[in-house]
């Protein structure tokens, strides 16, 4: 079956995969999905990411970071939806967890954290959250 929202699905396999404690997840390809697992490396959320070409799209193989046997992503969400889209100005950007977590930004100069579109007052699509 087609999945129509990817970046839900690539939340969800991330999710589901430290949920029942696996040690890594493969994930299709795409540059957004590719982004998103550079932040949230940068960010400390997961060990390390790494790209496996085929003949198709290729895969991002995304091993995941636990302390003391519990996944360090305590909860990722969407925020845009295909049937909602959130978008909010530089100065309104969501806070997630008074700062301890992020928000992933689709701005126009590529995807970022939220702190990092505040300090470059730039605006976009919030995608999701996490902590």
């Amino acid at each position: 079956m087609p999945v129509t929202d990817t970046i839900s699905d690539y939340l969800t396999r991330i999710r589901n995969a430290g949920t029942a404690r696996h040690s890594t997840v493969v994930i299709p390809k795409s540059k957004i999905k590719l982004a998103m697992s550079r932040i949230l490396k940068d960010q400390g959320y997961i060990m390390d990411y790494e790209v496996i070409q085929d003949d198709v799209q290729g895969n991002i193989k995304i091993t995941l970071k636990y302390y003391r046997n519990v996944p360090v992503i305590k909860n990722i969400a969407k925020v845009s939806k295909p049937g909602r889209r959130v978008y909010s100005p530089s100065d309104n950007l969501p806070r997630v967890n008074n700062g301890l977590g992020i928000a992933i930004i689709s701005t126009s100069k590529g995807v970022m954290t939220d702190k990092d579109a505040r300090r470059q007052k730039l605006g976009g699509e919030v995608i999701c959250t996490i902590w």
